[in-house]
This record gives C-alpha cells, sequence and structure tokens, in this order.
C-alpha cells in the first residue's frame, strides 16, 4: 500500500504508534535507524531529522557531521514482534545534507537514479532474491557460536531440519509485513537455510531485502540462535550466496542475452561491490559458488545461468554475490551494465555446457577469472571508467581505497 504523509499520521493516531524508526543504511548495506516519538513525526516530514554522520563509517567526519533523515512515507511498514499496544513502525529516509544537497552515498537514491535512467531509455526491470544463510546455536553468554542447529543437507525434512520451524515463522513474520516469500529450504550446509522471494521492482526487492536480514536475525535470536549471512562461515563448507534474479520489461532472448551480455562485460569491475569482505573471495570457485566469468541456461556451475522457466519467469541469475552486498548497490550497478549491453546490442560469449567445478585445468584456462581476493578486485574497480561514470567518487573511494 501507497501512504501519503497524512496517511502515515493518521495511521499513528488510530493504531496506538509509540514509536518511529528512521531507517537507512550505510555505503556497505548495514541497516541503520533512529527512533522518534509519534509527536516529531510532522517535523521530520518537513525538516528532517539530524543524527551525527561522523559516528558512521563512510559518511564524514567531525568537521562535516550533520546529516538529515526524511521519512519516505510510502515505505510506512509496521514492526510485527512490537507489542500491539504501543506499536512500533518503521519508514526508510532519504539523506540529505542541512542545505537541502542530496547525500551523495545514500545508495538508496543512487537506486532510484538508476530505475530512472532506464525507464528514460525505455527499459524496466525487476529483481528476485535468494539469500542463504546459517543458524548457530548461542553459548551460556548469548554469544555466536560455529556449532550448526543442525546437520541436514540439502532440502531435508525435519527431524533432520530443525530450521523448518524457523524458516516458518520467518516467512509468516515477512508476510504480516506485506512481503511474500516464494519458498524457503535448507541448503547444503550443516545449519544453512535459504529463502526465496517473489520479483518485484528493483526499489521494494532492495527493501525487502534490507528487511528480510533483519527479520531473520531477530526470529533467530528470539529462538536462542544466531543468523550468521557472512560469506564463509565455516571453511570447507558451503558458503553463503546472494542469488540476484533479474529481467526485463522485453522478454525476447534478444533482450535477455542482451542483459546477460552487459553484466558479463562489467561484472569484474562491480565484484568489489558484489562481495565486498576477505571471506567473500574464500566462497567463491567452490561449492557451487563461480570463480569464472561464463554463462549458461540452467547449468549452475556458470557465473550467469538462464533458468528453466516461461513468460514473467524468464530471467537470468547471478551467481557470485554473497549477502554482505549492500543491495541498493548491488541491484543499481546491474541495471546499469545491463543498459550497456541492452543499448550497444551486445552478445554474450558462447554458451558454456559444461560443470566447470569439474573442468581440468586445460578447460578452466580458456575462461577469464573472476578477482581472486579482495584487493585485486578494488584494483579492477578503482580503474574502471564504467564505474566512475555511474558512482559518486567518495563511495568509489571508500570501497576502493580503505
Amino acid at each position: 500500500m501507497q501512504y501519503s504523509q497524512e496517511e502515515v499520521l493518521q495511521y499513528v493516531r488510530e493504531e496506538d504508534v509509540k514509536f518511529i524508526r528512521l531507517a537507512f543504511c550505510d555505503v556497505f548495506g548495514r541497516q541503520k535507524n533512529i527512533s522518534i516519538m509519534p509527536e516529531e513525526l510532522p517535523r521530520a516530514f518537513t525538516h528532517g531529522i539530524a543524527f551525527d554522520a561522523s559516528a558512521i563509517k563512510g559518511f564524514g567526519d567531525e568537521a562535516n557531521s550533520d546529516l538529515l533523515l526524511f521519512p519516505e512515507p510510502e515505505t510506512l511498514m509496521p514492526l510485527p514482534w512490537r507489542p500491539e499496544h504501543g506499536r512500533v513502525m518503521r519508514m526508510f529516509c532519504r539523506i540529505v545534507y542541512p542545505d537541502g544537497t542530496p547525500f551523495e552515498c545514500d545508495t538508496r537514491r543512487l537506486l532510484k537514479q538508476a530505475v530512472a535512467d532506464a525507464e528514460a531509455a525505455g527499459f524496466s526491470f525487476r529483481f528476485g532474491s535468494e539469500q542463504e544463510f546459517y543458524l548457530f546455536a548461542l553459548d551460556e553468554e548469548g554469544e555466536q557460536t560455529l556449532r550448526p542447529y543442525d546437520h541436514a543437507g540439502y532440502m531435508d525434512i525435519a527431524p533432520d531440519d530443525r530450521g523448518e520451524n524457523i524458516r516458518r515463522e520467518i516467512c509468516l513474520t515477512l508476510e504480516q509485513m506485506g512481503i511474500q516469500t516464494e519458498s524457503s529450504h535448507h541448503e547444503e550446509g550443516p545449519g544453512q537455510n535459504e529463502i526465496d522471494f517473489r520479483y518485484s521492482d528493483p526499489l521494494t526487492a532492495a527493501d525487502q531485502t534490507m528487511t528480510f536480514q533483519t527479520i531473520v536475525k531477530t526470529v533467530a535470536r528470539r529462538n536462542g540462535l544466531y543468523a550468521d549471512f557472512s560469506p564463509k562461515p565455516l571453511p570447507d563448507l558451503p558458503g553463503n550466496g546472494f542469488h540476484i534474479n533479474m529481467s526485463v520489461n522485453r522478454s525476447d532472448d534478444v533482450a535477455l542475452l542482451g542483459l546477460v551480455a552487459g553484466i558479463l562485460a562489467h561484472v569484474k569491475e562491480l565484484t568489489v561491490f558484489l562481495n565486498p569482505t576477505e571471506g567473500s573471495y574464500r566462497r567463491l570457485g567452490q561449492k557451487k559458488a563461480p570463480g569464472y566469468l561464463s554463462w549458461s541456461h540452467e547449468n549452475r556451475s556458470q557465473l550467469v545461468r538462464i533458468p528453466a522457466a516461461a513468460g514473467e519467469y524468464r530471467r537470468a541469475e547471478l551467481r557470485s554475490p554473497d549477502p554482505l552486498a549492500n543491495p541498493y548497490l548491488a541491484f543499481a550497478l546491474l541495471i546499469y551494465a545491463a543498459l550497456d549491453g541492452l543499448q550497444k546490442g551486445l552478445t554474450p560469449p558462447p554458451e558454456a555446457n559444461l560443470n566447470l567445478f569439474k573442468a581440468d585445468a586445460e578447460t578452466l584456462a580458456k575462461f577469464e577469472r573472476l578477482p581472486i581476493d579482495l584487493a585485486a578486485a578494488r584494483s579492477i574497480a578503482a580503474e574502471s571508467a564504467f564505474v566512475r561514470a555511474h558512482l559518486p567518487a567518495s563511495i568509489l573511494d571508500i570501497y576502493c581505497c580503505r
């Protein structure tokens, strides 16, 4: 439902809302918020709520520390795990300087701009995300351990799959918030789970990804567990992926292949934003996580695959990102890469109809590799004219020079 400012104010009055969380994220996609009381909401809409940006990495220093949050009423969402009396709701916010200038490190704004640029070129995109996470036990102090909640395998069922009820609670909580999941199941790793989302527009998909991680961590903690989204929490076992499904409004094969070609043309330059930590590169190239620039139909050993689906579900799936990627930044850059492929009429390299995880060294030598570590990914991004054309220098510096 799309709310106006007046409708939000009415909702707060009628639903006994006592706290409003103004949510945003840092440049790395870690969600932040500040809570205000209902009496402050009209001021937030009109003048914004100030916060100390110098305390958030990448947002400024003590000499230029003030930024303002302006809540966007259309993103109103009640938080269902809070009590019904004295309820809590959340809205995502625009971030601006005191003089009204948009803050350049507001990655949600960057995604909005990418969507607008695509629409101006006659294209619209839809995204669906698949995120994997581990459930680990907590110790006596309530701290995370690396002891998996169960030892089930791929798509196992209860009682071996002890995460079944956790996933159910997550999906029902998301449903209460108006977020529809598509499927959920146990993944290959012990205590590893996956929940997939229905397709939606890029901004909604990114907002839902942000909300999803918060819900998973909250539900897990409520059940005495820790939800770990890091790319490689357990050595020698499957890592956590953030598979990004992407479709374009022109659903013919030529358009979809143009999208794939654009992503393959720029994915090395984008890797530091899709895989932003040292642990990201311990995941790539093994246990179904791709390591080479390739594509195919259905084949899960490839970087990009086109699943066996038709109509509105016709899409390309990028399998390299991990859940520590900022979804706003990832989706924005993928839109620009896809646009480049579509507008230039690019075609992808020949389809790779083989299992790259079982291929010999001679076969693999024919394929270009993704960056092998974070330093290499930073270097490639720092030298990319494509990235510089679509990201402010401040974000590029944060990712590549820290």
